[in-house]
């Protein structure tokens, strides 16, 4: 995939009230990883809501989102054209893993089988499709997840601190294949994170919030 996609944040200004939660106005090129990090209750997680499309009425949000060009700010969530990984890889429990990879896939049925397969291929867990999901590991469970989120053909990434539930040993591995797979797709892509070495291995700019 040799994707174009550029995020722009134009000015966002995100409020509680009177609190200013989160203001910021930056770029995201093709393939870059810019890193959002903050303690918790810094408005990382309202940020991505905001961004996502589903920011609750509590909140007051000034700014633009521009994706390719096209303000995107007033779409609901299903339009955005943006993917996101979350803490939890939320695999669909009444699907297969190969049924979780179709889901969200664009194009014709007919080619999706053969796609399916090429991608657990590529993330190391070929002829896993027939699984169930609670049958995988939380390393296969990742991989799934991720392949899932790419396959749907996403214009941007949001990622939602995706490493925090892994292992220790398994953190490093992912975020080399989560990172290197954004790049390769050549997606921007936004990170929050409390973990400063989620930021170091995504080798992008780093964004730093406060209470």
């Amino acid at each position: 995939m040799n994707a174009t996609h550029r995020l722009e944040l134009r000015d966002i200004c995100l409020q509680l009230g009177d609190q200013v939660l989160v203001e910021l106005d930056a770029e995201i090129a093709p393939g870059e990883v810019l890193t959002v990090m903050g303690p918790s209750g810094s408005g990382k997680s309202t940020l991505l809501a905001y961004l996502a499309g589903f920011l609750a009425p509590a909140f007051q949000a000034r700014g633009r989102v521009m994706l390719d060009g096209r303000d995107i700010s007033g779409l609901p969530a299903e339009r955005r054209g943006i993917g996101l990984l979350f803490q939890d890889p939320l695999l669909f429990p009444h699907l297969s893993v190969g049924g979780n990879l179709r889901f969200g896939m664009p194009g014709a049925s007919a080619d999706k089988a053969a796609r399916v397969e090429q991608a657990l291929a590529n993330i190391g867990l070929a002829g896993f499709g027939a699984r169930d999901p609670a049958t995988l590991s939380g390393g296969q469970k990742a991989r799934v997840a991720l392949m899932r989120l790419l396959l749907s053909a996403p214009c941007a990434v949001l990622l939602d601190e995706p490493f925090s539930r892994l292992d220790t040993h398994l953190r490093h591995e992912m975020r080399r294949l989560v990172f290197d797979r954004l790049r390769e797709a050549g997606l921007p892509s936004l990170l929050v994170t409390h973990d400063a070495e989620d930021a170091e291995d995504a080798g992008g700019r780093v964004i730093e919030l406060s209470h």
